[in-house]
């Protein structure tokens, strides 16, 4: 597990400066106002996605070695075409129609290629889900720099563009690799296979679209109360966020394919416990990195509409490193299918978040919507902790890597420097 969560850990961390690249790119290449049209489009996406995901996402995963490939994928494949046609469809009605065809392309080809990727974790062939993870940052921008400066299309249409082109691609390949292990010649779908991937797919997707909407819902608010621009500059603040999320959700990954391929409890616990201890460690020293960065050198490099960049850091904060450590404890609660929890921490903090968005938003803007969004982290995230220490003993070392466990790090990160 050490070696493929610390390789796991690389290749988030490498997707992380890519992302960073690509956000730099989109604020000097279209200003606040593109970015804002960019972060709406990308929330619309997720929202589509979460539907999606009910057989695409961690069902794929969870099933993996319970059913055969060609048992499961014909479905994850019929069900992301017809919900990356439909959802877009229902949008159109109460959105402007100007990226409809955008929204259907990225929401189809990313589903596609979700299905893939999730059934690599499922057989615990991290090499490929790291793999996939990376190329999807390194393709999108390969597209745009031939789409933008080959093909000379600037609008932030091509930002697009280049993504839906970056998932077909990614499809196709993995779908190729897919194919040297399964048998197509023997698709069926069964009404057996059928109800078990939904059931387990609608009860984890239920949990993660609550927490989508308490992560994103600031945004919808703030276009509504303050204008896109606002949203353009809050969504680089979030984008920080996310981007230090990468750590936890490393650890998450690896760990959830671990569990759901165990049938030892107390392993799985401590397996956990070890994850929470270098995410929170690891979150916090990139907080105070952050922290530490002028006001100016972010209005330098991602333009100067970017001011309160840091501010929004710093307000945003606690949330941070409490979604960061509990992203672990959610996965493992996942990977052993107790999944009521996940829904209760998720709803109890989107209640919180959209009766005080009524009230904060339009008042004080972007700064109420981080304190929002940090207070219902950190509530959400408190009954996450509160269920899981009661089916374990409480120890403060669970956030404190030992001297054993820090020399098995660095070990590996001299390793894989030679």
């Amino acid at each position: 597990m050490k070696e493929a969560l610390f390789k796991t850990f690389v290749s988030r961390f490498l997707i992380l400066l890519l992302n960073f690249g690509l956000v730099i790119y989109s604020t000097n290449m279209w200003g606040s106002s593109g970015k804002g049209v960019i972060s709406i489009v990308i929330a619309d996406l997720t929202i589509i996605s979460f539907f999606a995901n009910i057989f695409v996402g961690s069902s794929m995963s969870y099933f993996a070695r319970k059913f055969r490939t060609e048992e499961i994928l014909p479905f994850a494949y019929v069900w992301a075409i017809l919900i990356g046609i439909l959802i877009p469809l229902i949008f159109s009605f109460s959105r402007a129609a100007e990226y409809f065809y955008f929204l259907v392309g990225l929401s189809v080809t990313s589903s596609l290629l979700t299905a893939n990727i999730n059934l690599f974790v499922g057989q615990q062939n991290i090499k490929l889900f790291n793999l996939y993870t990376v190329l999807q940052q390194v393709v999108h921008i390969l597209f745009i720099i031939i789409i933008i400066y080959v093909i000379k299309f600037t609008s932030v249409k091509a930002y697009f563009a280049a993504q839906i082109s970056c998932f077909t691609i990614l499809f196709i390949t993995s779908a190729f690799q897919i194919t040297k292990s399964a048998d197509f010649k023997k698709i069926s779908f069964t009404k057996g296979t059928g109800s078990k991937l939904l059931n387990y797919g609608w009860k984890t997707q239920s949990s993660a679209f609550l927490q989508f909407l308490n992560n994103r819902l600031s945004f919808y608010f703030l276009e509504y109360f303050k204008g896109i621009v606002s949203v353009g500059i809050f969504s680089v603040g979030i984008a920080f966020s996310e981007a230090v999320w990468t750590v936890s959700r490393s650890l998450s990954v690896v760990l959830y394919s671990d569990v759901v391929n165990s049938t030892d409890s107390k392993d799985a616990i401590e397996k956990t416990k070890i994850s929470v201890r270098i995410s929170f460690l690891v979150t916090l020293f990139f907080i105070f990195i952050m922290l530490m960065i002028p006001a100016e050198w972010y209005a330098m490099v991602f333009g100067k509409d970017f001011r309160q960049t840091k501010e929004i850091v710093l307000l945003l904060s606690p949330g941070i490193l409490a979604i960061a450590v509990s992203n672990v404890i959610g996965y493992y609660f996942a990977g052993v299918n107790k999944l009521r929890i996940l829904n209760v921490k998720s709803l109890a903090g989107l209640i919180f978040t959209l009766v005080s968005s009524f009230y904060i938003v339009p008042e004080w803007g972007m700064k109420g919507a981080c304190l929002i969004n940090s207070a219902s982290y950190c509530l959400s995230s408190g009954v996450l902790f509160w269920r899981f220490y009661q089916i374990t003993e409480f120890r403060i070392r669970d956030f404190i890597l030992s001297k054993k466990e820090m020399d098995i790090l660095i070990r590996k990160m001299l390793k894989n420097k030679e």
